[in-house]
């Protein structure tokens, strides 16, 4: 598996990405417009995992000044559970912290256990909540649990 630059060419991919992600679950999907609007924003980045069958997932964040916040990751359902969020996680820190930030910060669904586990094991700690932000089908209100990882410390990669 290999991370490349998220580009204007990739937006179809990475909203159809978005929506085998995130629609399952009853959240909202982002828009190709939405995803292109967000990549013109000043200080965001993207990265697309490509796999063995194509495109695995992508993954989103913002660095300004020294702090950074993961937007989103989308990983192709075939592609769970192997390691496809580890990596491009990894590749968001990285590239946070090679661009001067000292934290990052995001926030996910409380009910997002698998997206939860990821960021707990990588060394996220809870720093907040945020009461029925994410509005979804069967349950409308699901808290957002906003999570933070100090990036200039030497903390031990899991897995």
């Amino acid at each position: 598996m290999k991370v490349r630059a998220l580009g204007a060419l990739d937006l179809d991919e990475a909203a159809r990405l978005h929506g085998l992600g995130f629609a399952p679950f009853g959240e909202r999907v982002w828009t190709r417009q939405e995803i292109a609007e967000l990549l013109a924003s000043p200080g965001v980045r993207g990265g697309l995992l490509e796999g063995e069958k194509g495109a695995a997932g992508f993954v989103l964040w913002r660095v300004a000044a020294d702090e950074s916040e993961l937007l989103t990751i989308a990983v192709h359902p075939d592609e769970r559970r192997r390691g496809s969020g580890r990596v491009l996680l990894e590749t968001a820190i990285d590239a946070a912290r090679d661009a001067g930030a000292a934290v990052m910060l995001l926030e996910v669904g409380e009910d997002n256990q698998a997206a939860r586990g990821l960021y707990d094991r990588r060394g996220f700690s809870t720093v907040g909540r945020r009461p029925a932000y994410y509005l979804r089908g069967v349950n409308p209100k699901v808290d957002a649990v906003i999570m933070r990882l100090v990036l200039d410390s030497k903390v031990k990669r899991a897995g």
